[in-house]
């Protein structure tokens, strides 16, 4: 008989998000609901009558660890909209400020994720911040891979958080050759480290993988599914490293293949949990006997690209351009992984392209006539699409559908057939930016605002 079992909140990630799951006799779940319950931050609200330059930077404020793919997505998408070509230096500044972001970004997610996992050949969870080896090692590694991108960002971006210097039309100003030469020097600094790390981390989620038994940072251990966090929804990716807009002239994403449902469409309706677990990680899962309604409390829409769910992120890139075939949640932390190298390789050839006397701001930065625009950024999560119409420089409509919101059908289905007490692995694995995701709110047909505890 089916039972209910809620995970609430779910841990080690950005935002406040839940798991909602119909388990059978074994634990193992039968139907998995993956769902915001992070605020609506009203980011596409606040852009409309702004000017063309003001919403990128709006809309990078919806978080802290993605605002260089925001302000790029955005940037372009408003370049996109008015039909605005930037310098070739320009596009060079932001493609070092990409790599940044997604070196120090990875790092990060490393680890989040590493507590879940063990010392190779060894039944030890890691903590990483023991000052034991070998951990102590890749702690420190993380901790400059995150400097270089964080310092790198700073430099091209002009802010170590939120970058200043992208602009409609390119950049408001070029680096300094000094700058230039400094950047060089942390990217060679930085690819033996990033090496080693791949190859450890790599090795860690391969020793995982094969284990027959895991558990959850420390609880007791329960035997693993032969297909852990697998799903049959397909990729979407727009590029390998970068993005593409609808000014080039082979695109890559189609706002024609992307509808939306409501989450009452969506996710399951009023449930009451009727399984616990009092000694889960942090704080016991929810009490037997309380009501849930994920379809009324999720606080995003449900984006389908094709009329279904798709995965963004690491893999997806990979698998879509390079060949890349490894599933289920450790598949995607390996390609994670894989894309260190490559992150670092082109910055380095950009750098090295760029000419610091180039010019980096368009001769001619039209202002719109509401035609719609869209850019996909490579985001380290996925692709993350801003679409926007721009008329007589002011924004006239603008919507983002970020990596996160993308995932979270994904996810949920990728939940099925694992042990329950497994599955904030596989959510993990997609390294969730829940407050980017966050685009809605559920109001009921009086337009009042439904579950205000989420605004408490």
């Amino acid at each position: 008989m089916s039972k209910v079992v809620e995970i609430s909140p779910t841990t080690r990630h950005e935002g406040h998000t839940k798991l909602t799951m119909q388990v059978d006799d074994n634990g193992v779940v039968t139907r998995g609901d993956w769902l915001s319950l992070t605020p609506v931050r009203g980011i596409e609200k606040l852009a409309v009558g702004k000017s063309m330059h003001q919403a990128p930077k709006i809309s990078s404020r919806v978080c802290g660890i993605c605002p260089i793919a925001h302000t790029l997505a955005g940037t372009e998408a408003m370049e996109a909209s008015i039909g605005c070509i930037i310098p070739d230096d320009a596009y060079l500044l932001r493609v070092i400020l990409q790599c940044a972001n997604r070196l120090h970004s990875h790092a990060l997610h490393n680890i989040l994720s590493l507590p879940d996992m063990y010392i190779p050949g060894t039944d030890t969870h890691i903590n990483p911040f023991t000052p034991e080896e070998p951990v102590r090692s890749v702690a420190l590694r993380i901790q400059k891979l995150r400097e270089v991108g964080q310092t790198v960002g700073e430099i091209v971006g002009g802010e170590p958080i939120h970058p200043s210097n992208p602009r409609v039309g390119g950049m408001y100003k070029n680096i300094s050759p000094r700058a230039q030469i400094k950047i060089y020097d942390l990217a060679k600094e930085a690819l033996p480290l990033a090496q080693d790390h791949m190859d450890f981390m790599i090795s860690v989620f391969k020793d995982w993988d094969a284990r027959p038994m895991a558990s959850v940072a420390g609880g007791k251990e329960v035997e693993k599914t032969e297909k852990f966090g697998f799903h049959d929804q397909g990729y979407m990716a727009s590029d390998t490293l970068y993005g593409s807009s609808s000014l080039d002239l082979d695109q890559k994403w189609y706002p024609e293949r992307w509808t939306e449902v409501r989450p009452w469409d969506w996710y399951q309706g009023e449930l009451e949990v009727s399984l616990e677990d009092p000694d889960y990680p942090v704080g016991g899962t929810t009490p037997v006997g309380t009501k849930v309604w994920p379809a009324m409390e999720a606080c995003t829409g449900v984006p389908l690209y094709d009329g279904a769910p798709i995965e963004t992120g690491p893999r997806a890139r990979l698998a879509m351009f390079r060949n890349y075939d490894r599933k289920g949640a450790m598949g995607l932390q390996i390609a994670r992984q894989m894309e260190y190298m490559d992150c670092l390789y082109s910055m380095i050839e950009a750098v090295e392209a760029l000419d610091t006397n180039g010019k980096v701001v368009a001769d001619e930065i039209p202002q719109g006539d509401g035609s719609l625009g869209w850019a996909a950024n490579e985001a380290p999560r996925g692709t993350d699409v801003h679409l926007t119409k721009v008329l007589n420089g002011k924004v006239e409509w603008y919507s983002l559908l970020v990596p996160t919101t993308w995932n979270f059908p994904t996810v949920s289905r990728a939940l099925e057939g694992a042990p329950w007490q497994l599955t904030e692995v596989i959510m993990r694995a997609y390294d969730p930016c829940v407050s980017c995701a966050t685009h809605m709110m559920v109001v009921d047909d009086s337009k009042k605002v439904v579950a205000q505890k989420l605004f408490q």
